[in-house]
């Protein structure tokens, strides 16, 4: 496999007309805004409880109340890109160990060989890997809450998209769109749903039916998008979003099929390391509780064990890993400035107003269609707080009281939440794991955007079915 990444400085002025805004100018841009937002919007603060279960502050409902105002200064700004860094720190590691994984396990030949003999096999066939994959990073999200951890597979689905004729946008969408259906199904998620119903004073994971048959409809239109939209590009390269900007950047990721070697002993046993340091790390995520540390233990273990096995010295492997890491430099950095456009917010004393602000708005939604308003209310507030634990005990004490009040059942507003949590982490530049996977596939932001817009609207179509049926059955614990 080629390197999988490529610089990304920019061309001569011919192709400068297809290049868009470098993705660390849009990240401080809204840096920028949500400083100046501090002299905008009026700072405010809810009371809050502790939650002696998690240790986890819950948020006080009719505790809001004004507060002087924090604007933030020139010197807040620039140290919010260090603490935001800081914040993001065992994600930005995570990646970097992946990076350095991928680094050593490309200095061998390994990967390349094995998913040139793979797709050689599967010539024709194809498009049978999405659904594939899609229906595992589904699976993944919706049973066991995984969302940044997909990352360590952005590099080698970019290669095998590339190589058969997709484009990076279907890379992206295989991993986070299918991703983002099972976080919006979330079966057994325990930071959505379990914490939710926690708060909501339910039993744990209860409502399950309906939330399965959810996560298949979901999952069904996501695959049959994917699918369409990459049958389009492969049948008309020229379809993508990204074909102009793919011409410039892609040319060297795909992986040649001509004359493809059979693996060697030591190849073939360096595959075994990587095959096995994934399925341990898959095993330890559902039995054992594992997250970023301990998978990024697994991954360094089986980047050096594998170097170690393929053959290279013990200076090849570390210039290995520094090659990786550097591939990850920017994704590491975006993750950062989205963390300080946030940081800057909360230090400011202006998300509790937004919260405020937006819960008042949901009040004004007619009771049939409230459990629509909870869901617009949470994707909405999902763009400036992504994560979906920090999200539910936020948020979930108000809607849990409005729900309450307008007489629908506290498992619709749930549903609600766990809708609203989940697609505008894709869609929103806030989202630092979408951020990091669109620079590791060198995608604009923009251009995903557009990509994923249809869906988008196909996903709020299909949350307002479940939603509307929940809130008129009474959508109980179950």
């Amino acid at each position: 496999m080629r390197n999988i990444f490529r610089d990304f400085n920019v061309g001569d002025d011919e192709k400068n007309r297809h290049e868009a805004m470098h993705p660390m100018i849009l990240l401080v841009i809204i840096v920028v805004l949500c400083a100046l937002l501090s002299y905008i919007i009026p700072a405010g603060q809810y009371e809050r409880v502790l939650n002696e279960e998690t240790g986890r502050e819950m948020v006080v409902p009719g505790s809001f109340t004004f507060v002087e105002r924090t604007p933030v200064s020139v010197l807040s700004v620039l140290t919010s890109i260090t603490l935001g860094m800081q914040e993001a720190s065992y994600v930005i590691f995570f990646l970097l160990i992946i990076g350095g994984m991928f680094g050593i396990i490309n200095g061998t030949k390994a990967l390349n060989v094995a998913v040139a003999n793979l797709l050689k096999k599967l010539k024709g066939r194809e498009l049978l890997l999405i659904p594939l994959l899609m229906i595992f990073f589904g699976c993944g999200s919706a049973f066991c809450g995984n969302f940044e951890e997909f990352l360590i597979f952005v590099p080698l689905v970019l290669a095998i998209c590339i190589t058969v004729g997709y484009d990076p946008l279907t890379a992206v969408g295989i991993i986070f769109i299918a991703a983002t259906a099972g976080y919006a199904g979330a079966i057994t998620n325990t930071f959505t749903v379990g914490n939710a119903q926690e708060i909501a004073s339910l039993p744990k994971f209860s409502g399950m039916g309906l939330r399965i048959v959810l996560f298949i409809s979901l999952e069904i239109v996501s695959m049959a998008y994917v699918m369409w939209m990459a049958n389009a590009v492969k049948n008309n390269p020229k379809f993508s979003g990204c074909y102009a900007y793919d011409e410039k950047y892609n040319k060297g990721k795909i992986i040649n099929l001509e004359n493809v070697s059979k693996l060697t002993t030591r190849q073939t046993f360096t595959i075994i390391i990587f095959v096995a340091g994934m399925i341990l790390s898959i095993i330890g995520v559902i039995e054992w509780g594992f997250y970023v540390d301990e998978l990024s233990a697994i991954f360094l273990a089986a980047g050096v064990i594998g170097g170690i096995v393929g053959g290279l010295k013990p200076r090849e492997i570390c210039e290995s890993f520094i090659k990786g890491c550097k591939d990850m430099v920017l994704p590491c950095i975006m993750i950062g400035l989205a963390n300080a456009a946030i940081l800057l917010m909360n230090n400011a004393n202006i998300m509790d107003t937004i919260l405020h602000s937006l819960s008042n708005m949901v009040q004004k939604f007619p009771a049939p269609v409230m459990p629509i308003g909870m869901f617009i209310f949470h994707e909405i507030f999902n763009v400036f707080v992504p994560s979906g634990s920090a999200q539910a005990f936020t948020t979930m004490p108000l809607m849990t009281a409005l729900a309450d009040k307008v007489e629908i059942t506290r498992q619709t507003a749930v549903l609600a939440y766990q809708l609203g949590d989940a697609f505008t982490n894709i869609m929103a530049p806030t989202g630092g794991e979408i951020l990091a996977a669109l620079a590791i596939c060198r995608v604009p932001f923009g251009k995903w955007v557009r990509y994923l817009l249809p869906l988008f609207i196909i996903w709020w179509l299909v949350s307002f079915i479940f939603l509307l049926y929940a809130g008129s059955v009474g959508y109980g614990p179950m």
